[in-house]
């Protein structure tokens, strides 16, 4: 059995199958909602039900108030629809979002690389057209034996659609990434749904870009510097990477290349906890303190990407802000789990509320 969902104020209609939720159905058939977490948690997701009838399913209660759903609001992610529904939902299109349907995908891995003590690269190929994405978008990654997918970002090109790469950073006591790091392995078949995600670089604005990374979190700046620099791009690039040792500064090679091929791209690692055998002679400090002290305190002029733990992406929407940049002009990528609680938010406590 089968429901349509009219959204509003988009007037597009949508099947869900029954069980399905609201925003799964929507993103399969390429219309995008806001949404973060996907996990009932953030409330970024939330739509007024204006007809027709459904399920709350587990939506918390702090994302989704008791009022509210007395309201018949709803959480998109969690909710399910038992009837036709008309829904009204907080759809801000931008002019450079690209709108790829999610899919599911079933792909064979190539390779596993360890590109660091604590991070492995995994590649894998798909069959037929494999994977349209955009870069900066992530895919949800089947676990065998796990009952919720994992959530990691796409560090391949887009224009080898075939060839995905994930870096998976070893997660202590973590499941999901034990099983990436220790179980999985060459020509084993790997399942996950995407692509996911608003995270992408906005070509309709001439500003120049920093992007500031940490630990695996360079996956998601790595897919669209590539793709910024094959499509031939002029504006300055600034990456600033963060890593704790020399051993963990991955593709730090392939980053210092193309600093040397393309004079517009401009790489700084730093690392905050060097030892005696690095001999680094670069930036110390935490990816904030670097990029303070590459720009002068003064980022003005500057649009900022950012992806990485969210302690790293707070101190660096701090620095940014006291660098005269603003909410509009900072980007960024943060994953939230079932394990993060209620209390967890999608953005910044430095940014306006929703």
């Amino acid at each position: 059995m089968s429901y349509q969902i009219t959204i509003e104020p988009l007037g597009h209609t949508v099947e869900a199958e029954e069980g399905q939720t609201i925003l799964d159905a929507c993103l399969r058939a390429g219309v995008w909602l806001p949404h973060a977490c996907c996990h009932g948690l953030c409330a970024t997701c939330k739509v007024q039900v204006v007809d027709g009838d459904y399920e709350h399913g587990n939506a918390s209660p702090f994302a989704l108030m008791d009022f509210e759903r007395e309201e018949r609001k709803a959480l998109a992610c969690c909710a399910t629809v038992t009837s036709d529904v008309t829904i009204e939902a907080d759809v801000d299109e931008d002019p450079d979002a690209h709108h790829y349907p999610v899919q599911d995908f079933e792909g064979v891995v190539e390779e596993i690389v360890a590109l660091s003590p604590t991070i492995k690269g995994i590649r894998i190929r798909l069959p037929g057209a494999g994977i349209a994405f955009q870069a900066g978008q992530y895919v949800q990654v089947q676990i065998p034996g796990l009952d919720q997918p994992r959530a990691f970002s796409l560090a391949s090109r887009p224009d080898d659609p075939t060839l995905v790469e994930l870096n998976v950073r070893r997660v202590p006591n973590g499941q999901g990434t034990t099983y990436l790091h220790d179980v999985l392995k060459q020509g084993d078949t790997i399942r996950f749904t995407g692509p996911l995600g608003r995270f992408f670089v906005r070509l309709s604005d001439p500003q120049p870009l920093i992007f500031m990374a940490g630990g695996s979190g360079l996956s998601s700046p790595r897919s669209m510097i590539l793709d910024l620099l094959d499509s031939g791009e002029q504006r300055d690039i600034t990456l600033v990477y963060g890593a704790r040792n020399r051993a963990e500064l991955y593709y730090d090679e392939e980053f210092l290349v193309l600093a040397s091929q393309h004079p517009n791209f401009h790489y700084l690692p730093a690392l905050n906890e060097p030892t005696e055998t690095c001999n680094w002679t670069g930036a110390r400090g935490f990816v904030h303190d670097a990029a303070v002290a590459h720009f002068g305190n003064d980022f003005r002029g500057h649009r900022a990407y950012l992806c990485g733990p969210p302690v790293m992406i707070e101190a660096c929407i701090r620095s940014l802000m006291q660098g005269r940049l603003f909410e509009r002009d900072i980007y960024t990528e943060k994953f939230l789990t079932s394990a993060d609680g209620a209390n967890a938010l999608a953005r910044s406590p430095l940014f306006r509320s929703l």
